[in-house]
C-alpha cells in the first residue's frame, strides 16, 4: 500500500480526556497493541518493522521532523512473521533503534488516532489523517488534523517534531 498521511504528534498529559473525546465522537476502538518498532539503517527516509498483537508490517516512510501537521509518504508491507523478517533485515542493514510502546488504536473514518505510552518518554497522542486512494487530498487531511487538534485541546507547546526513535536516540 502506498498512501499520503498528514500526521500530528503531541505530548499527552491527560489520556482520559482524549479517550472521552474519542468516545463522544463515536470513534471505533480497535484495541491496545503492544508494539516493538525496529528501525533499520537506511540512506533516506525511515524503514521500520512493526511487531505487535494487532499491527504487523514493514513500513517505509519519508517525513520531515517538524512540529504540527507533517506529510508522510508511506509504503506498507503487511507481514505475519516479523521475527523471520527481522532476522533477515537486521544483519543486512543494521538496527538503528528499537521503540517499545503500548498503543491504543481508534478510527473515525479515514482518521486514525493513537494514545501511546512509551517507556522513558511518556504519554503521547497521534492524529493520522490517511489518504489511501489519492481522492481525499492534502488540504482535507490538514483540515481533519486541525479539527481534532481543537477537539483534543492540544496546545502548540505540546506538539512534538521528532519520532519516538529520534527521541530515544537523544535520551
Amino acid at each position: 500500500m502506498n498512501c499520503l498521511n498528514v500526521e500530528i504528534k503531541a505530548k499527552c498529559a491527560n489520556p482520559d480526556f482524549i479517550r472521552a473525546t474519542l468516545k463522544k465522537h463515536k470513534a471505533e476502538f480497535k484495541g491496545t497493541d503492544v508494539q516493538t518498532d525496529t528501525y533499520f539503517n537506511v540512506k533516506t527516509g525511515r524503514l521500520k518493522l512493526r511487531q505487535g498483537n494487532i499491527e504487523n508490517a514493514l513500513i517505509y516512510y519519508v517525513r520531515k521532523n517538524k512540529k504540527g501537521a507533517k506529510d508522510s509518504r508511506v509504503r506498507i508491507f503487511r507481514t505475519e512473521n516479523g521475527c523471520e523478517l527481522r532476522d533477515v533485515l537486521a544483519p543486512a542493514l543494521g538496527v538503528s533503534v528499537e521503540v517499545k510502546k503500548w498503543r491504543e488504536i481508534y478510527f473515525i473514518g479515514n482518521v486514525k488516532f493513537h494514545i501511546d505510552k512509551v517507556p522513558g518518554l511518556g504519554n503521547f497522542v497521534e492524529i493520522e489523517a490517511i489518504d489511501e486512494t489519492g481522492r481525499i487530498g492534502r488540504r482535507k487531511l490538514l483540515e481533519q488534523c486541525s479539527r481534532y487538534l481543537g477537539l483534543f485541546k492540544i496546545s502548540t507547546n505540546d506538539l512534538v517534531s521528532d519520532s519516538y526513535s529520534d527521541m530515544l536516540r537523544n535520551v
